[in-house]
């Protein structure tokens, strides 16, 4: 779940606004990304690829949030990215990313059905 954006690290772009599926984030008057609805992140760490200055941080465990603060995650922040192989780190890391589209038919699988809105 998003935990952190680090405030001395963000470059205000919007990218974590505008790629985040469930609408977590909102932007304040200075176009700065806010957590605003923090219990709707699904945890798939888009933001975290996307942010180009390493300012966010989501914790694995999607259930619960865990605060934290900067100099707590500042060795991790980046890492997902990197390990990623995503933006300058394409040449050192492979992208496995392709890899998710197992995992995410197998969770659809297992979830309840939706019953359409009336």
């Amino acid at each position: 779940m998003i935990e952190l954006i680090v405030e001395d690290r963000c470059e205000p772009c919007g990218a974590c606004v505008e790629v985040c599926p469930t609408n977590v984030f909102e932007q304040d008057a200075t176009g700065r990304p806010v957590i605003a609805r923090q219990a709707d992140c699904q945890t798939c760490f888009l933001c975290e690829l996307y942010c180009p200055a390493d300012a966010l941080f989501v914790d694995p465990d999607c259930e619960r949030p865990h605060p934290t603060d900067a100099a707590a995650v500042t060795p991790l922040l980046g890492q997902y990215r990197r390990e990623s192989g995503w933006g300058e780190w394409a040449d050192t890391y492979r992208n496995e990313h392709w890899r998710m589209g197992e995992i995410f038919a197998r969770a659809r699988a297992l979830a309840p059905p939706v019953s359409p809105e009336k």
